[in-house]
């Protein structure tokens, strides 16, 4: 699919899973979160968002659709802007991120089903039941979020107010 960016610092190397994501996730703190999403242009929102995720558990697993999952998900013909190497070295860089981890399936299911998380959680704009992954996360008595947006910001947005 990729290989890691090759000016990643050390320090955040470690946090990019290219092969097994479960055997990765093993070795992490518990509860384990998830979150997914294409995160594609980095912003406050996403920020933010990333933070409260990893404070409902001990580990924060992200993980990030391919650049052809992207261009499967109707955004535009020309996304994502940032390639998935590139996306995922940002993610990497949080502090609030343990593990980062590409799938490209058109949803995390698999990658749900592989790690198996505590806590499973998604923005605002997901109802809790539209969640994938939800029925089985509640299924083995792990926790479903839906996490309210505190900044109001959309890459969609960014990129348009760019071009304008």
């Amino acid at each position: 699919m990729t290989s890691k960016p090759a000016c990643l610092p050390p320090a955040f190397e470690h946090k990019i899973v290219l092969g097994d994501a479960s055997e990765a996730a093993a070795r992490l703190p518990r509860p384990l979160v998830f979150t997914n999403g294409c995160f594609d242009i980095l912003h406050r929102g996403h920020a933010t968002y990333l933070a409260q995720a990893r404070a409902l558990g001990a580990s924060l697993v992200v993980g990030v659709n391919s650049d052809a999952s992207v261009r499967r998900q109707n955004k535009a013909p020309d996304r994502p802007v940032n390639p998935l190497a590139d996306r995922m070295a940002v993610l990497a860089a949080l502090e609030s991120v343990s593990l980062v981890v590409p799938f490209d399936e058109d949803t995390p299911l698999n990658l749900i089903l592989d790690l198996r998380p505590d806590v499973l959680v998604k923005g605002g704009d997901w109802p809790v039941g539209r969640i994938v992954g939800a029925a089985e996360v509640t299924g083995w008595g792990g926790q479903v979020h839906s996490i309210p947006f505190a900044f109001q910001r959309s890459t969609t947005a960014l990129i348009e107010k760019i071009r304008s």
